[in-house]
């Protein structure tokens, strides 16, 4: 007999899929069956509860740090046992969120062409140490579902033509139009394979061996809600979604952002959330700010999207010394809904994305910022456009190498500037995820760009944990000056209700040299005027121009200077951030 929360969860799920696999279409298809099957999968039909509609899951204590399961090595050990202890010992109090990116046994991409979703590469231990770090941190894992790997067993099948796999990918004829799909890369959509039935062509979106899934089929959905289930019992409690903009196919569109794309998230989110109260849906989509957004939903969809907007705009703010478009964009940006929140982020595994920033800056400044990473020791990758044209995709470099000089150059800065661009990050409304190699501001890796003729590789370097422990524990190296004050800004992050990610905030208007915001805690009992000199210049403000009420004392959480006479100046030196509190958090 099923509940009554069960009865509605049925309703919902047959819902979502009425508009994914439609009548129309799918004349045969019985709802009911499929929702069954898809309940039952994720074991909803023995427990299930109750998703609280716009609750927040989260505060301002909630910071992530992203890192490859072998970014730090060590002799003799498994490499998912030595990132779970270096990030213990050395970021207790820190941090309280991972994500580690796939670690399942993959052929190419550094693991988004997975061979075995079901798997831990043997390479980075096993289950038991996914299980190890999940009762540790929040745990993120990708969900990489737009493809798999040309080398796994659905392909296999594929190619055997027999199940599970035969129906699993999307056959198209090379005649066919293709013209109008939009992709981040430069190699032919189709894909020649040998099968027993003779040659096909199979869809490829990203690169010939990884393989796009074909989610008009069904089964190809309860997969992936069985490996989502099985996520869930092993600890991951945030799936991110990678690369899911391309999900759903149809010729004849350009194959992106598909109405049926977001109902499969809202599915998921669905089932997710019926299985697991605290269960949250990040979606990977680095496309145009304003398309980005798009998949919040009705705060129904993503729990979280990525901000990819904000690493070109703030790193090209630092580096032109204007915050002119960086605050324009964030002008236009909507708070997020209550239960849902935005994932900010200024560096990661892959580069510095252009497509969203499309429209946010001018094809001059974009040349310019290209120009200017080059300088700093940059590669660049390529995606196809409109007329047969290759277009910039994204910068590939390493943040603290990026943020070296200006656009006239190299100078005495880069620190100051580095720390800078993560005090915005941190203060920003939203959850903040920090690049392990942010952390240590690793240098570009040009020697494994060489190895790997993957730019990105710029950005992927695998330290060995004795030789990282000891540049930070010599405060004379840059990586320990970085490593010390940015976790003690992360520290102070942490304490504050007014960084909350459901704060308001308010961006300020004080001139290009300065990009400013206002931030106050959901009870409004804290304030945190956030300041910061984005030039290589001494910046003077008035405070009288801060709107700082004048009843009690101020004082920069940073430096812990105190502010009384606010008829005085705000100095602040090239790429000093203040965040100017009335009252601190402990």
């Amino acid at each position: 007999m099923m509940t009554s929360l069960q009865q509605e969860l049925r309703f919902l799920v047959e819902t979502h899929l009425a508009f994914i696999y439609d009548e129309a279409s799918y004349p045969e298809l019985e709802h009911s069956q499929l929702a069954k099957q898809l309940i039952q999968l994720m074991g909803l039909d023995e427990c299930c509860v109750k998703p609280e509609v716009h609750t927040s899951l989260w505060d301002q204590q909630d910071v992530m740090v992203i890192s490859y399961g072998d970014s730090v090595l060590q002799d003799g050990e498994t490499p998912l046992h030595t990132l779970n202890q270096f990030l213990t010992q050395r970021l207790a109090g820190t941090i309280n969120c991972l994500h580690i990116l796939p670690f399942f046994p993959y052929s190419s991409d550094d693991g988004f062409s997975v061979i075995d979703y079901t798997q831990v590469n043997d390479g980075l231990g096993g289950w038991q140490e996914i299980e190890e770090i999940s009762s540790q941190f929040k745990l993120m894992s990708d969900l990489v579902i737009n493809h798999c790997s040309s080398r796994s067993r659905w392909f296999d099948n594929f190619k055997q033509c027999k199940q599970p796999g035969v129906d699993y990918f999307i056959e198209t004829d090379p005649a066919t139009d293709t013209s109008a799909v939009v992709r981040p890369r430069t190699s032919p959509l189709l894909r020649e394979v040998e099968t027993l039935e003779g040659k096909k062509y199979v869809w490829c979106t990203f690169s010939h061996d990884q393989v796009d899934l074909n989610f008009a089929n069904p089964q190809v959905l309860a997969e992936f809600v069985n490996i989502i289930k099985l996520y869930l019992d092993r600890g991951v409690k945030i799936f991110r979604l990678d690369a899911v903009a391309f999900l759903w196919k149809e010729l004849g569109t350009n194959c992106l952002h598909h109405p049926k794309t977001h109902e499969i998230i809202r599915l998921l989110r669905t089932l997710v959330e019926h299985h697991s109260a605290d269960a949250i849906i990040i979606t990977e989509t680095n496309v145009p700010n304003h398309e980005n957004l798009s998949y919040f939903g009705n705060a129904n969809e993503a729990h979280a999207v990525y901000n990819f907007s904000l690493p070109p705009l703030l790193i090209n703010a630092l580096v032109t010394g204007s915050s002119q478009y960086l605050k324009a964009w964030q002008m236009t940006m909507p708070p997020a809904q209550q239960g849902t929140f935005y994932f900010n982020f200024i560096a990661s595994h892959d580069g510095i994305g252009l497509r969203p920033v499309e429209g946010l800056l001018s094809e001059t400044e974009i040349d310019t910022l290209i120009n200017t990473m080059q300088q700093f020791g940059a590669r660049i990758s390529w995606r196809a456009a409109d007329g047969g044209k290759n277009k910039a995709y994204e910068i590939n470099v390493s943040l603290f190498d990026a943020l070296q000089g200006t656009v006239n150059g190299p100078d005495k800065w880069q620190i100051q500037r580095f720390l800078s661009a993560h005090a915005i990050m941190l203060a920003l409304e939203g959850i903040p995820a920090i690049y392990i190699h942010s952390l240590f501001a690793t240098n570009n890796y040009q020697e494994g760009v060489e190895l790997t003729k993957n730019n990105r590789t710029i950005n992927r370097y695998k330290w060995n944990s004795n030789e990282l422990g000891a540049l930070l524990d010599n405060p004379q190296t840059h990586h320990a000056k970085i490593f010390t004050q940015l976790t003690a800004l992360i520290k102070t992050r942490r304490k504050q209700p007014a960084f909350h990610p459901d704060a308001t905030q308010f961006t300020l208007h004080l001139g290009d040299d300065i990009f400013g915001f206002w931030r106050q805690s959901p009870r409004r009992d804290q304030s945190i005027f956030c300041i910061n000199n984005v030039t290589d210049k001494q910046v003077v403000i008035p405070l009288s121009s801060i709107n700082l009420i004048s009843l009690v004392t101020w004082v920069d959480l940073i430096s812990g200077q105190a502010f009384e006479d606010l008829h005085k100046d705000l100095i602040l030196e090239p790429y000093q951030s203040v965040w100017l509190t009335n009252k601190a958090g402990l």
